[in-house]
C-alpha cells in the first residue's frame, strides 16, 4: 500500500482502535469492579417477564415461522429497491418496466399469500399449523 493510502485510511483505523480499547476496557472494568451474588432467582431462566412454566419443548404453529419466512422475503424485497433507485436515470424505460415487473410479481405473491389467509392472524391455528 503506499503513503497516501495508509494516510487516507488512518482516521478509520484510529477509530476502530479506539473502539476496541474503549470495548475492552469497559469490560475489563466490570469484571474488576462487578458485585458477583449469583443466587437461584438470577440464574433462573427469564422471557418477556413471564415465569417459565412446563416443558420448553411445546409444539409452535408453523404460521409463525411462515409469517416470518414472509416478513424476511418482503424485507429483501425493499434492499432491491435501493441500487434500482441510484441507478434508475442510467437504466432509463428499461430500468422502469425491470421494476414494475419485479413489483408485479412480489405483489402477486402477496395476494397468493392474502388469498391463502397467511396473513389472517384472527383465524386460530388448526390442526394442519401445527409443528410436529
Amino acid at each position: 500500500m503506499s503513503e497516501n493510502t495508509l494516510t487516507n485510511f488512518a482516521p478509520l483505523f484510529l477509530h476502530f482502535l479506539l473502539a476496541v480499547a474503549l470495548g475492552g476496557a469497559i469490560l475489563l472494568v466490570s469484571a474488576i469492579v462487578g458485585w458477583r451474588r449469583p443466587s437461584r432467582i438470577k440464574e433462573a431462566p427469564y422471557e418477556c417477564g413471564v415465569e417459565p412454566v412446563g416443558d420448553a419443548r411445546h409444539p409452535v404453529p408453523v404460521k409463525y415461522y411462515l409469517v416470518a419466512m414472509v416478513f424476511i422475503l418482503f424485507d429483501v424485497e425493499a434492499i432491491f429497491l435501493y441500487p434500482w433507485a441510484y441507478v434508475y436515470r442510467e437504466l432509463r424505460w428499461f430500468g422502469f418496466e425491470e421494476m414494475v415487473l419485479y413489483i408485479g410479481i412480489l405483489l402477486a405473491g402477496y395476494a397468493y399469500l392474502w388469498k391463502k389467509g397467511a396473513l389472517d392472524w384472527t383465524r386460530p391455528a388448526t390442526r394442519g399449523d401445527r409443528g410436529s
